[in-house]
């Protein structure tokens, strides 16, 4: 069993920067990703990392502004979101699976809470 927490969301303008943070606990052994919720759209894919960090994947929107890393030694995956976008406005979500990396939610075993995250222009 996993338990995720994610911190760090909040209010900021466009053209600013935000870093996510998700707290893992119990096993953790797992690759992580970062998923996203808007208000009436679906939850889509952000960013995810391996294991061991060596693999990287990102959505289209965010490549080149966003940034997934982690801290195994810590239990934490992060986030570091730049140039941030009024389009980028979401809940964010982080997630675990037992197996690698995956830009699909359905891979997904486990999910954290949420953290708004809310983009000015």
């Amino acid at each position: 069993q996993v338990q995720l927490v994610e911190s760090g969301g909040g209010l900021v303008q466009a053209g600013g920067s935000l870093r996510l943070s998700c707290a893992a606990s119990g096993r953790t052994f797992y690759s992580m990703g970062w998923f996203r919720q808007a208000p009436g759209k679906e939850r889509e894919f952000v960013a995810a990392i391996s294991w061991t960090g060596g693999s990287t994947y990102y959505a289209d929107s965010v490549k080149g502004r966003f940034t997934i890393s982690r801290d195994n030694a810590k239990n934490t995956v992060y986030l570091q979101m730049n140039s941030l976008k009024p389009e980028d406005t979401a809940v964010y979500y982080c997630a675990a699976t037992r197996g690698g990396a995956s830009i699909q939610r359905r891979m997904y075993d486990y999910w954290g809470q949420g953290t708004q995250v809310t983009v000015s222009s």
